[in-house]
């Protein structure tokens, strides 16, 4: 075999090995902002190999060709476009290898409660919202329980619009950071699209209280503690340092807020609960105990 052939072959048989990657790199639509590296092989040998940015204009200065068109065509569709004239006027059947170095066309806005917010390029496959908080240094301690994206909507952003504003005027993705975040619930991570806006909006009254609960009347400290997925009644009063001297456990309640605004009250007997022989409550964020006075 030939120096020349064998060097194809070897040339295609790495481009096979990666097939998957090279054959979704080679489908990607080019856009203004993004670098592309460049390899020309003619002669048994490389003949060019560099870095090109496609311009504002959405060109790029190919070698030997001068300004070339870029952006709107797909990897493969640029290699064509450029080996015809390259075989034609200056070599003999050459091999024109064109990747991606650098995605910058297409890109999202992150912003509020994280460490870094700005504009941050997608990858060649696809980026999800945690990726993007974690190339953005992660959340900062004041972020809320929720984040809003909007879905291409980069291009409505400015000096005049208030990104509170925007969620309220357009229709957004409302995802729970929370279950992300804290719970890792794996369908919360939702996939970015190019000109998403993401907004992490920071923690409100509302959210503050929205995972606390609530101990009152007769335990040994009353007051206000943190919501854990599977706490009981009987866990919050052990939580608030059990019953107080003068307590009646077997009188307790559960006030409930539900999400239309009406209030539920469920009655429980903690004494009951206590020795076996009664069933607790499974609480929810918000909720209220109370352990009334004993009577005697």
């Amino acid at each position: 075999m030939k120096p020349q052939a064998a060097r194809l072959v070897t040339c295609l048989a790495i481009l096979l090995m990666a097939f998957p990657a090279f054959a979704k790199e080679q489908d990607y639509i080019i856009g203004r902002g993004d670098v592309l590296s460049i390899t020309i092989f003619a002669g048994g040998q490389t003949q060019e190999a560099l870095d090109l940015p496609v311009s504002s204009q959405g060109t790029i200065a190919f070698p030997f060709l001068g300004e070339v068109r870029a952006a709107g065509l797909s990897v493969f569709e640029l290699t064509e476009s450029v080996t015809p004239p390259l075989a034609a006027d200056y070599f003999v059947d050459p091999q024109v290898l064109i990747s991606v170095r650098d995605y910058k066309s297409k890109k999202v806005y992150l912003t509020g409660a994280v460490q870094n917010s700005g504009l941050y390029a997608l990858d060649s496959g696809s980026t999800t919202l945690l990726e993007l908080i974690a190339k953005a240094g992660g959340v900062s301690q004041e972020r809320g329980n929720y984040v809003y994206i909007l879905r291409g909507s980069i291009a409505d952003l400015g000096p005049e619009k208030k990104i509170s504003e925007l969620v309220k005027q357009k229709k957004s993705l409302k995802v729970n950071l929370r279950e992300l975040l804290d719970l890792g619930i794996a369908e919360r991570n939702v996939e970015l699209l190019p000109g998403d806006v993401v907004y992490i909006p920071p923690s409100s009254i509302g959210d503050l209280t929205q995972y606390k609960i609530y101990v009152l009347g007769k335990v040994s400290s009353p007051g206000v503690y943190d919501f854990q997925e599977g706490l009981t009644a009987l866990d919050a009063c052990i939580l608030a340092g059990g019953f107080a001297k003068y307590a009646a456990p077997n009188r307790s309640t559960v006030t409930r807020r539900e999400p239309d605004g009406t209030q539920e009250t469920i009655k429980i007997n903690l004494n009951r609960v206590k020795k076996g022989k009664g069933k607790d409550i499974t609480l929810k964020p918000g909720d209220r105990i109370y352990v009334p006075e004993s009577w005697l």
